[in-house]
């Protein structure tokens, strides 16, 4: 099956170590994650954002007072998926270090988690869901070069 259409807005706002950030995510590496997640186009904005920024809009926008690592508005999903990926830089290199895995496999994985969450996906919905949405990114992400991220 060939991958699906994507028009990509990479954005960067202002964040510690960005030069570590922005080699972690060359465009056409992000590029080529989504798509392989996609089920139909798609038109998707991915932002990495502070703190602060990734606190305030999971705040307001889900009432959870914390920076998390991944939020994803989505607008539409038929017939082109639009959606923004906000990826907030400190918890996802923190992540990355305590679970052992590099910057760039654990933004791979979040972009992959992110965009099928913009397709309809849950995985707090049921553990059934959960279990399907977690073996759906771990497909995507071997067919990517990267290890499973929920195996060990």
């Amino acid at each position: 099956m060939p991958l699906k259409s994507l028009a990509l807005s990479l954005q960067f706002g202002p964040i510690d170590h960005a030069a570590t950030h922005r080699a972690a995510l060359p465009r056409h590496c992000v590029t080529r994650w989504i798509r392989h997640a996609l089920q139909c186009d798609a038109e998707i904005t991915v932002r990495i954002v502070d703190a602060a920024e990734g606190q305030a809009l999971n705040r307001d926008y889900r009432h959870k007072d914390y920076a998390t690592n991944v939020l994803t508005f989505d607008y539409t999903q038929a017939p082109v998926v639009s959606a923004d990926l906000v990826l907030c830089a400190p918890v996802v290199a923190r992540e990355a270090m305590k679970q052992g895995t590099s910057l760039q496999a654990h933004y791979a994985h979040l972009l992959v988690h992110g965009t099928l969450h913009a397709q309809g996906w849950d995985h707090e919905t049921s553990k059934k869901d959960a279990q399907a949405m977690e073996a759906r990114e771990a497909q995507i992400l071997a067919r990517l070069g990267f290890d499973d991220p929920y195996a060990g």
